[in-house]
């Protein structure tokens, strides 16, 4: 399904969870892959470890299933692999992500999360790369989300649908995590709308009310993939100090330049991670 101005997402009498369904058939029947076990949707920095998870049986263009976007970033893939782990667990790869900053809605933002969903997966892995506030920290390091603050002031979640949001990024994820790397640090991820990065200012702020990651992305698939009845594993490449922490200028090029080089440790952490769970 191509990025048109009659995306099925866009109208509003659209049930978002049928299209989640026939995204999943879409997936189902591309990949003759009837249920997956897992989800991984790779943010910037992460994308060698759909290599490393297992054998890849099945890879497409996202824009082959209904409701998926064309990715605007580059450091995004935009492809969809089929991956089955040497323990035989079947993990959906998600190289398509649809920010928020790019104006198509939060629907379209968490598609992916809600097809992956829909194809069976119980357990939704989601990786960034994003700023960090805690001084300790440098970039290329991985930290695990522990938390999040939405600071987008939307919402997946549509009309008077209440979920608890207690324990979303799963402390038992977390500890099967540091079981892997027990050098693990963790901390609370601040998604702002983007596409500017945060002035110093909105980056005191984050950590006045209690952020150390500062990004734009995750919040808004993971509050869906609990909607979903999903278990929850974040994780961030922390790419660069966040402004007034570090004192050089941020540009989208040293992020790139950071998960390039981060990019062989963290994917191996992260596929071992995977078949750990």
């Amino acid at each position: 399904m191509s990025d048109t101005h009659d995306h099925p997402l866009d109208d509003p009498a659209a049930d978002p969870f049928e299209i989640a369904a026939a995204a999943a058939a879409d997936i189902a029947r591309l990949t003759g892959v009837d249920r997956h076990d897992i989800a991984l949707t790779l943010g910037s920095g992460w994308g060698r470890a759909a290599e490393l998870i297992g054998e890849t049986t099945a890879a497409l263009p996202a824009t082959e299933v209904t409701g998926f976007s064309r990715p605007a970033l580059e450091g995004h893939v935009g492809t969809l692999r089929s991956v089955v782990t040497p323990r035989g667990r079947r993990v959906l790869v998600i190289g398509a992500r649809t920010h928020f900053y790019e104006g198509h809605g939060v629907r379209r933002v968490v598609h992916s999360v809600r097809t992956a969903a829909a194809t069976g997966a119980k357990t939704m892995v989601l990786t960034n790369g994003a700023g960090g506030i805690k001084h300790t920290w440098r970039p290329g390091q991985p930290v695990l989300i522990s938390d999040h603050i939405n600071l987008t002031g939307a919402s997946p979640l549509e009309g008077a649908t209440f979920i608890d949001l207690t324990d979303l990024y799963s402390m038992r994820l977390r500890d099967v995590a540091r079981s892997v790397d027990p050098s693990l640090d963790e901390g609370v991820y601040c998604q702002f709308r983007g596409p500017q990065y945060e002035t110093p200012a909105e980056v005191h702020m984050a950590k006045t009310i209690g952020g150390h990651i500062v990004g734009m992305s995750t919040a808004l698939e993971a509050i869906a993939a609990r909607q979903a009845g999903m278990e929850i594993l974040g994780f961030s490449l922390i790419t660069n100090m966040a402004a007034g922490i570090q004192t050089t200028p941020l540009s989208h090029q040293e992020v790139i330049e950071a998960g390039r080089e981060a990019e062989p440790v963290i994917s191996s952490l992260l596929a071992r991670v995977i078949g750990a769970l």
